[in-house]
């Protein structure tokens, strides 16, 4: 059982967590490693409830911006040792990641985000259609021009790491309420005073916002435009089989990704563009669809033909949520002591949470430059000259 904080709120804090999904948990964890005492983080459904319960799992380093790509080595890293770390099992697997395409006109951009990650000491390699079939030997790769494949990118169980950062949290005290709801952010003058919940009001010189889909929600609680947006996704999972494929495959052509979990069910989604934009996500459909199922089936069965028999067992819906560029928004605001966000992961919060909240909690706690955060902050979007990231899928 995760060990959580009930009744009510306590009338202070020194820090308070908006989000108890990857960001939220971490960045608490964190806090607490680096001596923050008295963290109080407060979700409004369960842990893992929002984009975290509801992804794919994947957690690649091949990006096109060295900002993701230094984020996601680091967050491999992370993963590679975080079941010794957590002392709880999160079922991280690097089967490797193939990102194949069906466009000639995709190869370039292949083989230089390939030589981007190699500079970056990546190990990707691009590689021909028959190529893939050493990796993938029943895909079908009739229509394929090329793949580039990562053989250290993986997946893991995302109910299993919010649950082992949970725990790890209470082991340093920090406070987890689920079922709470912020209704204010207080500041006065410039600087945070406090959060008004439905559980009472905390008294706190520190608010970190980790509410994913609903960050941009809590940020106009203290005033700050967030330029998110909120996508609507499906994932779907089939019944349990042998093992057969050992990495994530992903097409930049129209968006599919599909793996094999530990327990043996193909998971996987595709993007589709019909899909509406969220402005409010408490007007979010979660149902599932049959367009989406149609979809998904259509493009696994022609990219892996064994999988036409495959039963499919369950779907369901979630939000990305998306910035301009891709790319994650990480600091603070100007004149706004107190508050900061962790947001806008573009449906790869999972893969690049564990490694922000490191990033996050010592720069919140020592003030010392961050390069990576510095680069992410939300001033870049006024800036211009921003540089969007490639290959996202799902």
């Amino acid at each position: 059982m995760i060990p959580l904080s009930q009744g009510q709120v306590p009338a202070s804090a020194d820090a308070v967590i908006i989000g108890g999904g990857i960001n939220g948990l971490t960045t608490a964890r964190e806090l607490g490693k680096l001596g923050l005492k008295n963290i109080v983080v407060l979700e409004k459904n369960y842990i893992g409830s929002g984009s975290t319960g509801r992804c794919g799992g994947g957690i690649r380093q091949q990006w096109t911006t060295k900002e993701n790509i230094r984020l996601a080595q680091e967050s491999v890293a992370m993963y590679e040792e975080m079941s010794a770390d957590l002392g709880y099992q999160v079922f991280f697997r690097q089967g490797g990641y193939l990102m194949i395409t069906e466009n000639e006109s995709d190869l370039p951009a292949l083989r230089q985000a390939a030589e981007l990650q190699n500079t970056c000491d990546v190990p990707t390699e691009f590689l021909q259609p028959e190529e893939c079939l050493k990796i993938v030997p029943d895909l079908n790769i009739s229509k394929l021009k090329g793949a580039t494949y990562c053989p250290k990118d993986g997946t893991a169980y995302p109910f299993a790491v919010v649950w082992g950062y949970a725990k790890a949290c209470h082991k340093l005290g920090v406070k987890v309420f689920i079922r709470t709801t912020v209704t204010e952010i207080e500041n006065d003058g410039g600087r945070i005073k406090g959060v008004v919940t439905d559980r009472g009001r905390i008294s706190t010189p520190l608010v970190i916002n980790c509410a994913g889909p609903w960050a941009r929600t809590m940020a106009a609680k203290v005033g700050v435009t967030l330029p998110n947006r909120q996508e609507r996704h499906e994932i779907m999972v089939s019944e349990s089989l042998k093992p057969f494929l050992d990495p994530m495959v992903i097409s930049i052509t129209n968006g599919i990704y599909f793996s094999q979990s530990l327990r043996g069910e193909i998971v996987g989604g595709i993007g589709d563009p019909a899909e509406p934009q969220w402005e409010d996500p408490a007007d979010f459909d979660n149902t599932s669809q049959l367009r989406f199922a149609v979809r998904f089936a259509k493009a696994l069965t022609e990219y892996y033909p064994r999988a036409s028999k495959v039963r499919m067992m369950r779907q369901w819906a979630g939000m990305y949520d998306v910035t301009p560029d891709h790319r994650p928004i990480l600091g603070g605001v100007p004149g706004l002591e107190g508050y900061f966000h962790i947001c806008g992961f573009s449906g790869h919060g999972f893969m690049l949470g564990p490694v922000t909240g490191v990033r996050m909690a010592r720069y919140i706690t020592t003030g010392q430059p961050d390069d990576i955060i510095s680069s992410l902050s939300l001033d870049r979007f006024e800036k211009g000259g921003i540089q969007a990231d490639a290959f996202v899928v799902g």
